[in-house]
């Protein structure tokens, strides 16, 4: 076993155990923050593997976008705060979940090794220089629009999250001024 070999299985032995404990835990919050560290530590296996630009667009895109959104629409609609509300889950179906899951990771690992076996490939195809000029180049725009796209919708959610909190408030104003306004013209 070489070096890259042990800092790959210690990063996956991380990353694995950052997974469990994403969908183990009982608050809603802790999850989506364990599961920053999962895909941080895909993004650790990826640099093991030698694959640095699918590390960095799985930081930017999974841990610097999804999640970051993930976290945000958490924070928008937690009222009371992150620990409120524990997911209730029995004991018989964690277990079930639990060997689900294993069962289907030994199918996938059966089936990765019988397609592609043991033995290192070689890559073919474009490096990171040509990737990064196609993308600087010619898919610019798009990439520029699909940012303005994510930025907008953070806006529209905070709008619609204070819309709500206005909404009600103004509903309460407004009904007790009819009340009051009905009850004086009829006495």
């Amino acid at each position: 076993m070489t070096l890259r070999d042990g800092v790959f299985l210690g990063i996956g032995l991380l990353t694995s155990l950052a997974a469990v404990l994403s969908v183990t835990s009982s608050r809603v919050l802790h999850a989506a923050l364990w599961l920053v560290v999962t895909l941080g530590g895909v993004a650790g296996c990826y640099l093991a593997l030698g694959a640095e630009l699918v590390a960095l667009v799985q930081l930017l895109v999974y841990v610097g976008g999804v999640v970051v959104v993930l976290l945000f629409a958490l924070m928008l609609t937690r009222a009371q705060g992150p620990e409120v509300v524990p997911v209730d889950v029995s004991r018989a179906r964690r277990v079930l979940a639990a060997w689900v899951s294993a069962g289907l990771t030994v199918v996938l690992g059966w089936a990765m090794v019988a397609l592609v076996g043991w033995e290192s490939r070689g890559l073919a195809g474009p490096g990171n220089a040509d990737i990064g000029a196609q993308i600087f180049d010619t898919w610019v725009w798009p990439f520029e629009l699909l940012s303005l796209l994510l930025l907008l919708a953070l806006v529209a959610a905070i709008a619609v999250a204070r819309g709500a909190g206005v909404t009600e408030d103004t509903q309460t104003r407004t009904g007790g001024a009819h009340r009051g306004s009905r009850e004086a013209g009829a006495g």
